[in-house]
C-alpha cells in the first residue's frame, strides 16, 4: 500500500489516531462505519480516478486496509471496471 492511500484511508478511520495501518487492519474496528465507506468510496474513485462497480462493493472489499487496496491496485492497473474521470 501506498502512503497516499494510508493517509487517505486515516482521514476516514475515527479510531486510527496514530497507530500504524498495515494491510491487515480490519477497518470496521478502526472506525469505518456505513457512512464513512460511502465517503471513502468517493474519496478513492476521485483521487485514483477509478469507479469501483457494484459487484466490488460488498463486505469483503472494505473488511481490510490490503483488501480495499488490492481492488484499488488491480483496477488502477487497468485489470478489471476502470473508467476514465
Amino acid at each position: 500500500m501506498e502512503p497516499a492511500f494510508v493517509e487517505l484511508l486515516r482521514s476516514h478511520l475515527k479510531y486510527a489516531g496514530d497507530q500504524p495501518i498495515s494491510h491487515t487492519s480490519r477497518l470496521r474496528d478502526m472506525g469505518l462505519d456505513s457512512m464513512r465507506s460511502i465517503e471513502l468510496l468517493f474519496d478513492v474513485e476521485d483521487s485514483y480516478r477509478i469507479t469501483i462497480s457494484d459487484e466490488r462493493l460488498s463486505g469483503p472489499t472494505f473488511e481490510t486496509a490490503g483488501a480495499l487496496w488490492e481492488v484499488v491496485a488491480e483496477l488502477r492497473a487497468g485489470d478489471g471496471d476502470v473508467a476514465s474521470r
